[in-house]
């Protein structure tokens, strides 16, 4: 590669670094993060002498605002990576770079796609694009109803005017309405999607996985970017890690938590229920529990085991079966 382009992606703006691989020259740019920003990058590089097939595209995912010029450019036909931040983070630290600014970013996602040559991320499906929106916006809706919920409790306790009472309940009636409708859009969507509605149903034959894990695993799952369960579940965070120094430091394993929080929130429950009544989980977790591991540890595990299964009967296309060998 000739080439390699370093994105520090913010709400508003996109600071752009290129790199030559080869003398190491740069070339800065700074545009708005919009469609037309993205349309205007793909210009400079033009200008820039810069063709498609010679450039690397490298950025962090930030939560949806890397999503317009990531799209653009992977449907222009660029080889377009995204970093995980912490392992960009890491590589930072190691060049011992103190100093955080935009452009800096820009110039170390640069260096980390020359010297790391991260994998081309594969864009999803317009269809999994409008699940994961959706289930986006139901995860929104209920924290917003989980916070109206507490604002009745402390308005009842405090004995507020009926004023305050009756306000609070009409925006939460109106929130579970928003909710209804959008937990039947769900549906409908996957039930409209062959592929997605395939994935769904083999998901719900796991013991302890329910519908709203169900729908986050099919969107999770149907882009196919992950290899194994291993890579899955180390998405996740759900990998142990070790700490460990010479012969006094033994610090005990524990979760990395580097992955989306959010999913490793709605694993949580569903473990719960697994080790009661999904076999393979409940196995390992009595197991880990005899060696003398801590309950939190043990359902950290079986978190890890039900994704495991999850990315079993999704990537055999066969439902769960209790006779599954103990490594499944």
């Amino acid at each position: 590669m000739d080439f390699y382009l370093g994105i520090d992606v913010s709400k508003a703006k996109l600071d752009c670094l290129l790199l030559h691989a080869h003398s190491g020259k740069l070339k800065s740019k700074s545009l708005p993060n919009t469609a037309p920003g993205a349309k205007e990058l793909q210009a400079w590089l033009g200008k820039q002498g810069v063709h498609r097939d010679h450039v690397h595209v490298v950025m962090e995912p930030t939560g949806v605002y890397h999503e317009v010029v990531a799209l653009a450019l992977c449907d222009a036909g660029f080889r377009v990576s995204l970093v995980n931040p912490l392992h960009l983070r890491r590589y930072v630290q190691s060049l011992g770079v103190l100093s955080k600014t935009d452009a800096r970013d820009a110039i170390m996602l640069a260096r980390f796609g020359k010297e790391r040559q991260p994998e081309p991320w594969q864009p999803p499906s317009a269809s999994v694009r409008r699940l994961k929106a959706l289930l986006a916006r139901r995860d929104a809706l209920a924290q917003d109803i989980e916070r109206e919920r507490n604002r009745l409790e402390q308005a009842l306790f405090s004995a507020a005017p009926e004023p305050v009472l009756a306000s609070i309940r009409v925006s939460l009636s109106h929130l579970q309405e928003q909710l209804r409708q959008l937990e039947q859009l769900i549906s409908r969507h996957i039930d409209d999607d062959p592929d997605l509605r395939d994935k769904h149903a083999l998901l719900l034959t796991i013991p302890g996985v329910g519908e709203r894990l169900a729908d986050r695993f099919t969107a999770l799952l149907a882009d196919d970017r992950f290899e194994c369960a291993e890579q899955l579940a180390a998405y996740l965070g759900l990998i142990p890690v070790q700490w460990e120094s010479g012969s006094s430091v033994r610090a005990p394993a524990r979760l990395s938590k580097t992955g989306p929080a959010h999913i490793r929130r709605l694993l949580y429950m569903p473990a719960v229920v697994a080790k009661q009544h999904n076999p393979h989980v409940k196995a390992l977790y009595e197991r880990l529990l005899e060696r003398g591991k801590s309950k939190m540890a043990a359902i950290g595990a079986a978190m890890r085991k039900l994704v495991h299964l999850c990315f079993g009967v999704v990537r055999s296309a066969r439902p769960y079966a209790s006779h599954w060998p103990a490594n499944a």
